[in-house]
């Protein structure tokens, strides 16, 4: 189906900055566009946004002045649904409150013609549920736009059990239509972004709460050492810690308390204190004119070693080794034991990437004392930090040793205690576990998945699945199974798609 023609006219109701916004997408797109709300001032103010953010592009030179003068002169403000009554597309971006929508879903059938088509902006409500109740459900789709909705660029297309395909293709190629990114998701809790992204903010605050490292520290290492636009507690304190606990205890509750899903205590100390991040001024950092910005800690200075041996293959982190040779390391290589992963001979210490148990298990169990290992880089050739970690019989020497070697590589060192899986191999593949089983319950498919999370969240080289073919399924299984049994939670649990490929080798999509 194609999409909406520009002589279609948009409903939008609810004029705060969602609304506000969306009105401004479709009027830039050419469509006349009636921009409601309950209060006669919001209007008003939703308007003025609008005419704000158009003067802004104008000022950067993004946009010509006939042209946002013509897009205002598209925005009519309406104060009753019966002044709209011609409306091909109705969006709502009101209240998340069911009933609240349901009610307004059924006036907007009774008002608007049969082949108007209706959406929803919620962000975690059920379509299906939305949808029950009117005489043409399959009318009714979800189109979840991101904060802010003229400059993110995706959308998620929701269908609901019974929106019509048609409905969602239409809507799907409207938002093409006008500059987005659209994505197909099912009605599911969360839909794509807002479940898969749950593990980057659980496994950051369960970390900090074993106290392992402090919050700058971990939010240095997922930044530099993996590419996330923003550290797990800079974007908690951004979004604000009430609306992610209670996104995250939405999610909990809507897939009856499963555990994967589980809420952080230690947040919920949080919104109880009132330290909800930047609004408050106080969440996991602090805020304002006399507060001092938080920094990570970087190991000092440290003599390295000029030659390193490296045993059998380092698998995902093969990468680092012509790192260490660029920087003028000589690397002498054996082979190693047919089946196992190889690690590096630096200085008295046997150094490895972590594979989701603790260095001091690992140690025992590979009858190693002088154990050191390090975290995950999504590429090893261009982050600037790592993290390393060392077993408890490990000596402070042996350790000095290993991160000299790394800084004269070009990393900053983030030397932090000794957790299972570290912070960013233990996050990247439980975002890839997350990710997999929303393509396993039909939530989407594999590219729309990885296509949501880079565009919605900003997610680096590709999104959680095009990271599970890099780092390969067998490896992100392993860790995972490491995981569980460190903690002996069903948290860890493998999906079956990720197990699948394991298995048979096939890459998460083609």
């Amino acid at each position: 189906m194609k999409e909406l023609g520009k002589d279609v006219r948009v409903l939008v109701i609810g004029a705060g900055a969602m609304g506000s916004g969306i009105a401004q997408i479709a009027a830039r797109a050419g469509h006349t566009v009636y921009l409601y709300d309950g209060r006669a001032e919001a209007i008003v103010s939703g308007r003025a946004a609008i005419d704000k953010d158009l003067r802004f592009l104008v000022g950067k030179g993004r946009l010509a002045e006939a042209e946002a003068a013509a897009t205002l002169a598209r925005v009519l403000p309406v104060t009753t649904l019966g002044e709209a009554r011609d409306a091909g597309l109705a969006i709502e971006a009101i209240v998340e409150d069911m009933e609240v929508k349901r009610q307004l879903f059924r006036e907007l059938e009774a008002l608007l013609g049969e082949q108007a088509i209706f959406a929803s902006n919620t962000s975690s409500l059920s379509i299906t549920a939305m949808a029950a109740g009117l005489a043409r459900p399959g009318r009714l789709a979800g189109l979840h736009f991101f904060n802010p909705a003229p400059r993110m660029a995706l959308v998620e297309v929701i269908s609901g059990l019974s929106t019509e395909r048609a409905v969602a293709e239409c809507l799907h190629a409207t938002a093409r239509a006008w500059g987005k990114t659209p994505v197909h998701a099912a009605s599911t809790p969360g839909f794509i972004v807002n479940r898969v992204a749950r593990p980057y903010y659980a496994e950051a605050l369960r970390v900090l709460a074993e106290h392992e490292a402090e919050p700058a520290t971990l939010d240095a290492i997922l930044r530099e050492g993996c590419g996330f636009a923003m550290g797990p507690f800079e974007l908690i304190d951004m979004i604000g810690h009430d609306v992610n606990f209670a996104v995250t205890k939405s999610v909990f509750e809507a897939y009856f308390c499963d555990r994967r899903y589980a809420p952080s205590q230690f947040q919920q100390e949080l919104v109880a204190a009132g330290r909800l991040g930047r609004k408050t001024g106080r969440g996991i950092y602090e805020y304002g004119e006399m507060a001092v910005k938080a920094q990570p800690q970087d190991e000092p200075a440290q003599a390295g070693e000029a030659r390193i041996t490296m045993v059998g293959d380092l698998g995902a982190a093969a990468p680092l080794l012509a790192r260490l040779e660029a920087a003028g390391i000589e690397v002498r290589r054996e082979s190693g034991v047919p089946g196992r992963r190889g690690w590096m001979q630096i200085g008295s210490a046997r150094v490895a990437l972590t594979d989701g148990r603790t260095a001091t298990r690992r140690a025992v169990e590979e009858t190693c004392p002088n154990l050191v290992l390090f975290d995950l880089c999504l590429d090893y050739s261009t982050s600037t930090r790592i993290a390393l970690t060392r077993a408890d019989q490990c000596g402070q020497g042996a350790l000095r040793v290993v991160a000299g070697t790394f800084q004269k590589a070009g990393f900053k060192v983030s030397v932090i205690d000794d957790v299972a899986g570290l912070i960013a191999l233990r996050t990247v593949a439980m975002l890839a576990n997350e990710a997999a089983d929303a393509v396993l319950q039909g939530v989407a498919t594999a590219r729309d998945v990885d296509t949501a999370m880079r565009y919605g969240t900003n997610y680096p080289k590709g999104g959680p699945l095009a990271w599970a073919d890099q780092l390969r399924a067998t490896f992100i299984v392993e860790v995972l199974a490491n995981l569980r049994d460190h903690y002996g939670e069903e948290r860890y649990r493998v999906s079956p798609l990720l197990r699948r490929k394991a298995y048979n080798g096939e890459p998460m999509y083609d």
